[in-house]
């Protein structure tokens, strides 16, 4: 059996996103999944535990060690998610999906840097296309939210113009300070484990 710590959180994230999936799944009725698009989020969400094993199995494996760090980056945004959702933080603390969209957009924006910090690219090139890849991925995700719920509920259409540019903001923050963490880490050019 490994003892690789690396592989046990990377494991334990994935199970623990899935649990709670199966959760929101198995228990529709509870008042913190309601309105939640939960049964869209359990479709789509493992597909992100899938995204660094199946394109590392299929092209990198004999070039490289397993990113584990990137693997733990790329699923952490969704765990977070589900995790404020089934402990209904979203519904009882108004702060939490303004924090979710500054650390969620850091983590996001932060795997596409991992990646490019492999790849031969340029120090401001790097920074550049990881503040990219976040602004990029973060309409994708509202685009997302308005047609998994919001477009559907009077209450929540009521707010969404302005919730959504609250969210583009604290989402773009968090892509630069993923960007501004690339041009640093960029000297070490490997990303860590």
């Amino acid at each position: 059996m490994t003892r690789n710590p690396w592989l046990w959180a990377t494991l334990a994230a994935k199970a623990l996103l899935v649990g709670l999936l199966v959760l929101a799944v198995l228990r529709p009725d509870l008042e913190q999944f309601q309105g939640k698009a939960m049964a869209a989020r359990a479709l789509t969400y493992p597909l992100a535990a899938l995204l660094v094993p199946v394109v590392w199995g299929l092209w990198f494996r004999r070039r490289s060690a397993y990113p584990y760090l990137l693997d733990i980056v790329v699923v952490a945004p969704f765990l977070i998610d589900t995790a404020g959702n089934a402990l209904n933080l979203y519904d009882t603390i108004g702060w939490w999906d303004d924090a979710n969209h500054l650390v969620n957009w850091f983590l996001v924006a932060g795997a596409g840097g991992l990646v490019l910090l492999r790849l031969p690219v340029g120090r401001l090139a790097a920074a550049g296309l990881t503040l990219g890849f976040g602004a990029v991925t973060h309409i994708l995700w509202e685009l997302a939210e308005y047609v998994a719920f919001i477009n559907a509920n009077e209450e929540e259409l009521a707010t969404a113009y302005t919730d959504t540019l609250g969210d583009m903001a604290l989402s773009l923050t968090g892509s630069a300070l993923a960007a501004l963490a690339v041009y640093l880490l960029w000297a070490r050019r490997r990303a860590p484990a």
